[in-house]
């Protein structure tokens, strides 16, 4: 079969309708009474386990007056909204909590990184000095979690990110580092499977921008795609013009490209890729998969295709309602994952414990399902349950399509 009756062709005009990017600030999968919105042939989402462990527990949880948890990352700064739509699952968690457990009243603290692994280290050694804070969700980015998490081992302060996916994190000797998903080991080769063997494309342009989540999530891909590589691009935070990477995509040809980054700059470089007429199909990754690219890319979203280690959150109903209530909008990237890391802690503190030390040994040896996963850590803080999915722009919205790797 010709490369054009193999993929899907996505030109689209940078100045398509805005109507094709939707309107919902949260709405990647929208609820219906069978289910989310979504293609016909998409993979049915999870349902919650009925065995879940909740932050409610069982409404007997005793700890000391005066404990914390942090939620630590992006609140106000580039490419928030990856950061708010986890801090509105660690809010929510802490909400159900106290809600239940008359006898454990845990404060959630919010210090916002904006992003930034400069700023990142102020705000962590903030927190670090806070005694009554005894866990920590965050950090989102792979940056900032490379910038902050030499001082949180010295401070032997735990932390559970439920975004950070760059593999070396966990390869550094941190003994508080734990990460809430499948890291960019897993998420490099899935994308390759599916770009090689659901999309059937045999030529990939790699393009990556110059984060460490970028480079390392580029790096998993080209090795797994191997001489179906034909040209690789690296872009720059904060870059709007992409005129000579466009040139090079297109001279090269390729039945598809994948662009390790955030949405802030593949917004831009989608509108730009499709202006040209270049017939080929566009695959991202986690930190594109916001309603903020398909809004911000106008008609060029459509048909992008999403690949993420984070799970379908509409066959979660009750969380997938009570998220919707609390936030304003639905569940995003990651938001289930913020509310399992921050119920890990949480039973943490039911159980009593009021050190760091107790708190971190507690999680070392956690091992119980959530909503989006079994949560058991190795020595190293990576998780042996690493689901991977992929999804796709359609008709304005994220919808789910299928697992895969």
């Amino acid at each position: 079969m010709s490369k054009n009756g193999r993929l899907r062709i996505l030109a689209v005009a940078a100045t398509a309708s805005l109507t094709l990017a939707g309107c919902a600030q949260g709405g990647n999968e929208e609820p219906a009474e069978g289910g989310a919105a979504t293609n016909d042939s998409a993979a049915a989402a999870p349902d919650a386990p009925t065995d879940a462990v909740l932050p409610a527990g069982d409404g007997t949880g005793e700890c000391e007056d005066g404990v914390s948890i942090a939620y630590i990352g992006t609140i106000a700064g580039q490419n928030a909204a990856l950061g708010v739509a986890i801090l509105n699952g660690v809010r929510l968690a802490v909400e159900e909590h106290n809600e239940a457990n008359a006898g454990c009243q845990v404060t959630l603290k919010e210090f916002d990184t904006e992003g930034s692994p400069d700023r990142a280290s102020g705000v962590v050694t903030q927190a670090i000095n806070d005694d009554s804070i005894l866990g920590v969700v965050g950090l989102p980015f792979s940056g900032e979690s490379d910038a902050a998490g030499q001082s949180f081992h010295e401070a032997g302060l735990v932390t559970i990110s439920p975004s950070a996916t760059d593999p070396a994190l966990s390869q550094n000797g941190w003994d508080t580092f734990f990460r809430g998903l499948g890291n960019d080991a897993q998420q490099g080769p899935a994308a390759a499977t599916f770009i090689g063997e659901d999309l059937g494309a045999e030529s990939v342009c790699v393009v990556n921008d110059d984060s460490s989540y970028g480079i390392g999530l580029a790096r998993e891909v080209r090795e797994a795609l191997g001489d179906a590589v034909v040209c690789t691009e690296e872009v720059k935070t904060n870059q709007r013009e992409f005129s000579a990477v466009v040139g090079t995509i297109e001279a090269s040809g390729p039945d598809a490209v994948f662009y390790a980054g955030y949405y802030t700059e593949a917004a831009p470089f989608a509108q730009q890729l499709f202006a040209r007429g270049l017939q080929t199909t566009l695959v991202a990754p986690d930190g594109v998969r916001d309603d903020q690219f398909v809004q911000n890319a106008v008609g060029a979203a459509e048909g992008v295709y999403l690949t993420c280690p984070c799970v379908p959150a509409d066959g979660f109903g009750d969380f997938f309602d009570a998220f919707t209530e609390l936030a304003g909008t639905e569940p995003s990237t990651y938001s289930a994952e913020g509310y399992d890391a921050t119920t890990v802690l949480l039973r943490a503190l039911d159980e009593g414990l009021s050190t760091r030390e107790e708190v971190l040994e507690y999680v070392r040896d956690y091992d119980a399902p959530g909503l989006t996963k079994h949560f058991k850590w190795d020595e190293d803080g990576e998780l042996t349950d690493t689901p991977v999915w992929v999804y796709q722009v359609e008709d304005g919205e994220i919808v789910r399509d299928r697992e895969i790797g």
